[in-house]
């Protein structure tokens, strides 16, 4: 892994368990999970449209301390733990992914870190 660089912010939620915010290597950054939290880690209230927010906002200062940003995402992986907060949550995502939309997943799943109601990962270009 020598080609492999950990990155970290504090312009972004620290990580919630023994893992890097992000790994960077020469032709990918791969960016863990991002909870909707602030940069000191509290998870403030609010609908899931802006909690979306808060995890697309962690993602974008990650990808910056990397050298890149939201422009070069190729791949979004979005956890919702209701269905119901699709639309939701898609209206938020589009207004920060202009122009040639990443690749991307939405999964249903029972339970989240620190019973968060969203989390979102993503690959990104250099």
């Amino acid at each position: 892994m020598s080609d492999a660089k950990p990155i970290f912010t504090k312009d972004a939620c620290p990580p919630a368990g023994p893992y890097s915010q992000a790994i960077s290597t020469p032709h990918a950054i791969y960016v863990s999970g991002q909870l909707p939290a602030l940069a000191d880690g509290s998870l403030p209230d609010g609908n899931i449209g802006y909690k979306a927010s808060l995890c697309i906002q962690n993602l974008s200062a990650i990808l910056k301390t990397a050298g890149s940003d939201l422009s070069k995402v190729v791949k979004m992986t979005v956890f919702l733990t209701d269905m119901k907060s699709f639309a939701e949550m898609n209206a938020e995502y589009e207004k920060h992914f202009g122009g040639t939309k990443p690749a991307r997943s939405c999964v249903a799943v029972a339970q989240l870190p620190k019973g968060v109601e969203v989390e979102m990962e993503c690959v990104a270009l250099p």
